[in-house]
């Protein structure tokens, strides 16, 4: 099985096992991938997913041998947008990579060992957050081969790091150690080798603990707001008053009563 799942608490964790080709995923993978985060967001026990590697390979982006082979004339049809591509919550799409072109409800973190490049550093972009070990690194390496970005590569690295950082990047395809990732906000924490999901999954009982409507709805208006004009973002950022009815008063009344003083979130 090369896409397996575990459960842990309420977090579902994603494992791409694939060692033989450093994590390379294949049109059976991404298909598997797909339908494996699809089934994720629509199910009530798992509030966080961690998507990860065997130790050593996050992934390595496609298949190139697969490639190799010539892609038929199905899979580019299979995988075609056009401008009626305009609400992928309503209309989800399989990207090559699998999850690429999904708009979840709920957070995914990236736990990456070893390398995630070209598709795989498409992956972790996807992901919300993104957790490497010191010796993980990132990279656009299929600028070597002629094979383009076309899993959200140049729309989410640039809004990630900025316009020119993400030039950089793509342009030259160079490797990107984990300490450079942390310092230009591709990675958001750094640990130890061997500490990727371990680290990815405390983060994920924090994230497990909070409110979930609210932090759902704050997430989905900073994702939506980039396609938007400051007006009409705050017009979306409001429909996020409707879980303070859920959700906000009861928390104030709990903060009322004495939850969260001194800095103490040990109980909330």
């Amino acid at each position: 099985m090369t896409v397996r799942t575990e459960t842990h608490g309420e977090t579902l964790v994603v494992t791409i096992d694939r060692p033989e080709a450093r994590n390379a995923v294949n049109p059976e993978m991404a298909t598997a991938l797909f339908e494996t985060f699809t089934a994720f967001d629509r199910d009530d026990n798992h509030k966080v997913a961690v998507l990860t590697g065997v130790p050593g390979a996050f992934c390595a982006g496609f298949d190139l041998k697969h490639a190799a082979g010539g892609m038929d004339e199905r899979w580019y049809a299979a995988h075609e947008l056009d401008a009626g591509f305009d609400d992928p919550r309503a209309h989800p799409s399989k990207g090559p990579m699998g999850p690429t072109r999904l708009l979840l409800s709920k957070p995914v973190i990236a736990a990456i060992s070893g390398p995630a490049v070209a598709g795989g550093m498409e992956l972790a972009l996807w992901c919300d957050l993104r957790v490497m070990e010191a010796s993980a690194y990132m990279g656009v390496y299929c600028r070597r081969w002629g094979v383009p970005l076309i899993d959200g590569g140049t729309v989410r690295l640039p809004r990630i790091v900025g316009h020119g950082r993400a030039m950089d990047l793509i342009l030259t395809g160079r490797k990107v150690e984990a300490e450079e990732c942390l310092s230009i906000g591709l990675a958001n924490r750094l640990c130890a080798d061997g500490e990727a999901l371990a680290t990815a999954l405390e983060l994920a009982d924090e994230l497990a603990r909070f409110p979930q409507a609210c932090m759902r709805a704050d997430r989905l208006s900073a994702i939506s707001q980039w396609s938007l004009d400051p007006a009409p973002a705050l017009v979306g950022e409001w429909k996020s008053a409707e879980t303070f009815r859920a959700e906000g008063v009861s928390g104030a009344a709990r903060f009322a009563a004495g939850k969260g003083r001194s800095g103490d979130f040990g109980e909330i």
